[in-house]
């Protein structure tokens, strides 16, 4: 039913609960666009579109980082008290992409960033970069893993080979 505001005496308004108990007459606070159960014309409720079971519940940049913090978890099931205090994230993109397209420079598919003053130790990995690189999720999967296993190795010193035992053997 749509209002008619040409009709005289016709009106709608939205209360709070708190507002209905007051016996006061001044008039009731409008609920916030949040608090309604409806979509703003009226036509269904507001709810998720997709269930949290189905494959597109989660985004792409969430899957993406699932990936890295199933790898960063490997890692630290692996390696234990010399991965406590590492801080993994993932950028959108590398800093000053502008400067290595010019050039023709490959772009970083992450960075380390070793813990100055007190402040953790960073490994970032570029979900843009590491995306275009990899073709397939399964391709994406190990990928991410070899970037997460590289980082990590420069960060502690040691080949990437004795710091996972199947770095890049799913290639060959």
């Amino acid at each position: 039913m749509q209002s008619q505001p040409h009709v005289p005496g016709f009106s709608i308004r939205w209360t709070d609960a708190e507002a209905a108990g007051d016996t006061d007459h001044a008039a009731p606070k409008a609920r916030s666009f949040r608090t309604r159960r409806r979509n703003r014309h009226g036509r269904g409720l507001r709810g998720d579109l997709m269930l949290p079971n189905l494959p597109g519940f989660r985004s792409r940049s969430e899957r993406f980082d699932d990936l890295v913090l199933d790898s960063a978890e490997r890692l630290q099931d692996m390696w234990g008290k010399q991965l406590d205090g590492v801080l993994f994230a993932v950028d959108e993109i590398p800093p000053n992409l502008e400067e290595l397209v010019a050039s023709a420079t490959p772009a970083p598919m992450g960075s380390y960033t070793p813990g100055v003053r007190g402040a953790a130790p960073m490994i970032t990995v570029y979900r843009r970069v590491v995306e275009q690189t990899a073709g397939t999720k399964e391709e994406l999967q190990d990928l991410v893993h070899d970037v997460v296993v590289e980082y990590t190795a420069e960060m502690l010193g040691v080949p990437p080979e004795t710091l996972d035992p199947v770095y890049r053997r799913r290639y060959q």
